[in-house]
């Protein structure tokens, strides 16, 4: 699963580093927070967490360009947690942060999405919680080590997203801001090494094959399975542990991603070779 992530990018090193055409992070869709957003929606962020809007780059047309208007590469403010089109009320989107790529094609929630609304979400890296296989917390239970994980190389990381569009049903139907403009990121099962750390990781797509997963024309499913099977490619990423501070989503800044010393750590596994760290 990915839970948490660092989204420390502005939004003009976005636009380059994805091939951005529009940056539309000035025309935000509706949030779900009751408080506003800290920090902002577009700001350099440690510590995404649900329901925060956070940049995300789709293809489709501009809003408000016409009929015929051809989609572009945009950058857009978008709310995490999916809410299908179909849902009651948008509450339901806490619980869709992540849909497995297994059976992202199969479920009512996410098989539309997945066949015409693919998204990239810009992370600096995730955080997962390992469970230790020794040390146990104050109720007895394994205890959890926080890591970060980023590429060990410079190519911008993109999660593979999916989004979708959910209307407030009382809204006015020209009422712009009555839209809440959601996505999910895909996950698949965890590669050698992080495996060690959680089960399951994001689905991180290489740029040659960016293009492909933003195509709103690309909508068979046999070419979409094939986009996320070929994702997995083991050793691209670099792991290490990180301080609790961030199992509180009120934390941030970028201490959150600094390791953690080795004579702080309590029955971690070194996610390389396998060791037990700080008995």
């Amino acid at each position: 699963m990915c839970g948490r992530y660092a989204a420390t990018a502005h939004p003009e090193e976005l636009v380059e580093a994805y091939e951005v055409a529009l940056d539309a992070t000035d025309q935000p869709s509706r949030s779900l927070l009751r408080s506003p957003q800290q920090p902002p929606p577009g700001r350099p962020d440690h510590n995404v967490a649900p329901t925060k809007q956070a940049p995300v780059v789709l293809t489709r047309a501009p809003r408000g360009g016409g009929e015929d208007a051809q989609p572009v590469r945009q950058l857009r403010l978008l709310t995490w947690g999916l809410v299908p089109s179909w849902a009651k009320d948008p509450s339901g989107g806490t619980r869709m942060t992540n849909a497995r790529a297994e059976t992202v094609l199969d479920k009512r929630a996410f098989a539309p999405a997945a066949s015409r609304r693919r998204c990239l979400v810009p992370v600096t890296g995730w955080y997962e919680w390992q469970l230790s296989p020794v040390a146990r917390d104050a109720r007895g239970r394994p205890r959890k080590q926080p890591f970060f994980i980023s590429r060990a190389d410079d190519v911008p990381l993109a999660l593979a997203g999916l989004y979708e569009f959910w209307k407030m049903p009382d809204a006015a139907p020209d009422d712009p801001s009555s839209w809440v403009v959601s996505y999910t990121i895909v996950t698949t099962a965890a590669e050698p090494g992080l495996h060690r750390i959680h089960d399951r990781q994001p689905v991180a797509l290489n740029p040659q094959a960016w293009e492909a997963w933003l195509d709103p024309g690309l909508t068979s499913p046999a070419d979409v399975r094939a986009l996320l099977d070929g994702s997995h490619v083991p050793g691209r990423f670099q792991a290490w542990p990180v301080s609790t501070a961030v199992n509180s989503s009120r934390s941030n800044g970028p201490g959150l991603v600094e390791p953690l010393p080795t004579d702080q750590l309590e029955g971690a596994v070194d996610p390389v070779t396998g060791e037990v760290l700080g008995r």
